[in-house]
C-alpha cells in the first residue's frame, strides 16, 4: 500500500536560496515543455523528449535527471485535457526520484540542485519517522508559506484481507457528514459552528478586499482545510476502526456528481455551509485505511438510497419529505433520510459482495 508523509526541510539561508533557485527554474523549463506539448500536440514524453531535451539543459540549467522530471510533469499536465493550455505554478512542485534525491540517515536528505546536490537537514515527527525506512519512488519537493517540504511516497505492508459476514453502510451527507447503517452519525454541531465561523470571517476579509485582510484571507482557508482535513480522519478511523471490530465491509456512495445532488437539497444562502465539505478527502482516507486495515471498500451507485423504503421497497421522490425526514408514502415507514439512505447503502453493498462471492458456505453466512 503507497501513502504519502510529508517531512519538513531546515535548509540553511544558503541553501534555501539555491532551493529557490531550482524550483523556479524547474517550473519555468515545465511550462517550456508545456507550450511545445500544447503547440506539437505530443501527449508522449518520448516523443517530446527530443524537442525539449537540449534547451532545457542549455537554456533554463536543468541537470539531466531534473530535465526529464521536467518533460514528464508538463506531459501529466497537458494529458489530463488536450484543450488545455497548461499554465505551470511558478512555484509548484519539484519531482524528484531516487536518481536525484537519497536520504543520509534519519536527520539529512540529498537533493539535486542547479549546481549539485544539497545535503538538508529535515524535521519529521514519530508518525513520519516509523515509515521513512520505507520511502520509495518519486518525491515531491513543495514550497509552502516559505518552507519548504518533502512529500515522500512510502511502502507500507497491507493487511491480509478478511472475511465480511456483513456490511457497514455509510451514507454521506449535509447536515451529518456521515451516517452509518447502526444508526451512529459522525459530527455535528462542533462542525456545523465551525463551518459557520470560518464563511463568517472569509466574508469580512473578502469584503475589506486590503493587502492584509487578502494575507489573514489565506491562512484562514488553510486552517479551514486543516481542520477538514482533521475531521476526515476522525470519521475515517471511526468508520473503520468500526469495522474491523465487526468483521464487515465498508460502503459508501458514489461521489461523482455529490456536490450536484446536495446543491438541489439547499437553499443558495447555505451552499457554502453545506456544500463545502471535502468528500473526495474523506473517500481517499477511507480507501487507504480501509487498505491498511484489510477491509474490503465497496462504491455503489448512490441513486434512490434515500428515496426507497428500508421496509416495503417503495420508491418515490415524495418519500424525502425534506432534506433530513423519511417517510413512506406506501406503509408509512418513518425516520432520518441519511439513516435509512445507509440502510439502503449497505444493502447494495450485500448485493454486489453476493454477486462476486462464489457461493460457498461463507457466502452464504455473508449474505
Amino acid at each position: 500500500m503507497k501513502q504519502v508523509i510529508a517531512v519538513k526541510l531546515e535548509p540553511s539561508q544558503e541553501q534555501y536560496q539555491a532551493l529557490l533557485k531550482t524550483v523556479e527554474a524547474f517550473n519555468r523549463g515545465c511550462q517550456y515543455a508545456a507550450d511545445v506539448a500544447y503547440q506539437k500536440r505530443l501527449a508522449n514524453k518520448i516523443a517530446l523528449q527530443p524537442f525539449v531535451y537540449g534547451t532545457l539543459r542549455s537554456e533554463y540549467g536543468l541537470p539531466a535527471q531534473l530535465a526529464i522530471r521536467a518533460i514528464s510533469k508538463a506531459v501529466e499536465a497537458y494529458k489530463r485535457d488536450k484543450r488545455v493550455h497548461v499554465q505551470v505554478d511558478p512555484h509548484g512542485a519539484v519531482v524528484y526520484d531516487p536518481r536525484i534525491m537519497s536520504f543520509k540517515g534519519l536527520t539529512l536528505v540529498s537533493l539535486m540542485g542547479l549546481n549539485g546536490r544539497e545535503l538538508v537537514p529535515m524535521r519529521y515527527g514519530a508518525y513520519q519517522a516509523a515509515r521513512l525506512d520505507r520511502a520509495k519512488g518519486q518525491a515531491d519537493l513543495i514550497l509552502r508559506d516559505g518552507t519548504f517540504y518533502l512529500y515522500v511516497t512510502v511502502d507500507l505492508p497491507s493487511a491480509p484481507p478478511i472475511d465480511p459476514q456483513d456490511v457497514l453502510g455509510v451514507d454521506l451527507g449535509i447536515v451529518q457528514l456521515a451516517v452509518d447503517s447502526d444508526g451512529q452519525a459522525h459530527t455535528g454541531d462542533g462542525v456545523k459552528r465551525c463551518r459557520h465561523k470560518f464563511q463568517r470571517l472569509r466574508r469580512g476579509l473578502q469584503k475589506a478586499g486590503t493587502k492584509s485582510a487578502k494575507r489573514h484571507l489565506r491562512k484562514a482557508r488553510r486552517r479551514e482545510s486543516r481542520y477538514q482535513r482533521d475531521v476526515n480522519h476522525c470519521i475515517s478511523k471511526h468508520l473503520v476502526s468500526k469495522a474491523l471490530a465487526g468483521q464487515k465491509a465498508l460502503a459508501i456512495e458514489e461521489l461523482r456528481g455529490i456536490r450536484d445532488r446536495m446543491r438541489a437539497m439547499v437553499q443558495k444562502t447555505q451552499r457554502y455551509e453545506r456544500l463545502s465539505w471535502a468528500f473526495a478527502q474523506l473517500r481517499a482516507f477511507l480507501r487507504y485505511k480501509c487498505e491498511a486495515a484489510g477491509i474490503p471498500l465497496i462504491v455503489v451507485d448512490p441513486r434512490n438510497t434515500s428515496r426507497t423504503c428500508v421496509v416495503c421497497g417503495h420508491c418515490a421522490k415524495e418519500n424525502r419529505r425534506s432534506q433530513s425526514e423519511f417517510l413512506c408514502r406506501q406503509c408509512g415507514f418513518q425516520d432520518n433520510a441519511d439513516f435509512v439512505g445507509s440502510v439502503n447503502i449497505r444493502r447494495k453493498g450485500l448485493e454486489a459482495r453476493a454477486a462476486v462471492i462464489p457461493p460457498t458456505v461463507s457466502a452464504v453466512a455473508f449474505v
